[in-house]
């Protein structure tokens, strides 16, 4: 299968990158695609690079092998700086969602500027444990949880379980922007040492 080009470009080195973590936490395609609740076949194509992996992908990867979105993007300072500023790392696409670094790497939270077109479809994110917290800058932004749905606009802001199944979308038009801040917690891995890599 022939790698579309404009997904290398969007996310170059993502694909492998997966796979190099997945088998330093000693997982196998199939352990680590059900963890993240995505079928085998699927983590295979993100790993070569035959999908881009859409944010609740990239969440439940994350979490699964210990690191962050910043990571598996390929976004790692060279030192914890405590000021990111403007401009300094290129955003990233994949999805159709770009997204900006506002955090360093290694922390316990994840921080990002994440904007979203209007229009695309975005699965169910994954429940795992934790917090997350947006705040909308441009644009309204569709907000579920649970049975409820919300609409935000500029300047309103969501804090919630992530226990609690969520999805995000623009509402407008024009797309939206927010930024995006959630807790990393690691579930605790019942099987440390599996055979095969």
């Amino acid at each position: 299968m022939s790698t579309p080009a404009d997904d290398v470009a969007a996310l170059p080195g993502v694909a492998p990158r997966l796979r190099e973590l997945r088998r330093r936490r000693g997982l196998t395609l199939e352990a680590a695609a059900q963890r993240a609740g995505l079928s085998p076949a699927h983590l295979s194509r993100l790993e070569t690079g035959a999908r881009q992996p859409s944010l609740p992908m990239l969440l439940a990867l994350a979490r699964i092998y210990g690191t962050t979105v910043s990571e598996l993007l390929g976004e790692m300072p060279p030192e914890r700086e405590p000021v990111i500023r403007a401009g300094r790392a290129a955003p990233r696409e994949a999805d159709g969602w770009t997204y900006h670094q506002t955090g360093g790497s290694g922390r316990a939270m994840q921080a990002l500027r994440v904007e979203v077109p209007y229009g695309t479809q975005r699965e169910l994110v994954r429940v795992h444990p934790g917090e997350e917290w947006l705040y909308v800058l441009t644009g309204r932004l569709r907000l579920s949880l649970g049975d409820a749905t919300h609409e935000l606009d500029p300047g309103d802001s969501a804090h919630f379980d992530s226990l609690t199944p969520h999805r995000i979308s623009a509402a407008s038009p024009g797309g939206a922007e927010f930024l995006f801040v959630h807790t990393l917690l690691q579930s605790p891995d019942p099987h440390p040492h599996h055979p095969h890599s």
